[in-house]
């Protein structure tokens, strides 16, 4: 779930990556506060609210939205050729709408078929398309010219954006962002030095960990991180 704050912004430690290319960084800094301010003023007082609330019913939430992405990542995993997978996340789909009762709890998982994660920008980067310079998009958290451009296609083979009600799919929206940024609360800690460089190599590790589907990535930490972000 790519919403108003990138699940991976904090997510890992690997701050020794080669330099990444950011031309425009005074902007993106710029852009970048106006986040963190949109931040602890709105999402994140939101977000220590929600975190109270009993771990049944978050697990239910975050249930919900992950159910939501299975139709997105499978169209990718047939775009990128994985047939295999795309097989197992359509019946992930298949069996926790219904069984799971609308995607609130994760049948699929519990027999055996595992949860995946991918999305237009990964099948770019599969294609051969270069991720392009990194990008701070205000409210929506980092990005790169690749993962930008990808996004109405993203947003195209998600289900909520045929949903016509307005409201309710304002809601949704509204809610999966809700429950993105409490489940950042927990790993705040990490954060070191310049905030701004931290998260632009964590977006950078994160992004190469996605696209090689863990592939050759020798780092515990990064694979706990990608575990406890997705469970």
């Amino acid at each position: 779930m790519k919403n108003i704050i990138y699940l991976i912004v904090i997510c890992t430690g690997l701050l020794h990556a080669e330099t990444i290319n950011d031309p425009f960084e005074d902007i993106n800094r710029i852009t970048f506060e106006f986040n963190e301010a949109l931040d602890n003023t709105i999402a994140r007082p939101v977000a220590e609210t929600y975190s109270k609330f009993p771990l049944p019913v978050k697990k239910s939430v975050t249930n919900f939205f992950d159910n939501l992405e299975e139709i997105d990542t499978t169209v990718n995993q047939v775009l990128q050729g994985k047939f295999k997978y795309a097989i197992n996340d359509l019946s992930r789909f298949i069996i926790n709408t219904t069984i799971g009762i609308g995607g609130l709890f994760d049948v699929a998982t519990k027999m055996g078929l595992e949860r995946h994660e991918e999305d237009f920008g990964q099948t770019l980067a599969q294609w051969g398309v270069p991720s392009g310079p990194y990008i701070m998009l205000p409210a929506l958290g980092p990005s790169s010219l690749r993962d930008t451009l990808s996004r109405p296609v993203s947003s195209l083979l998600s289900i909520t954006f045929h949903m016509t009600e307005s409201d309710v799919n304002i809601t949704l929206k509204a809610v999966d962002a809700l429950e993105t940024r409490e489940r950042l609360l927990e790993i705040e800690s990490l954060i070191s030095g310049d905030k701004y460089n931290f998260v632009k190599d964590s977006y950078d590790q994160y992004i190469k960990y996605e696209v090689n589907d863990g592939i050759d990535v020798e780092d515990d930490f990064a694979d706990d991180m990608d575990d406890f972000l997705i469970d």
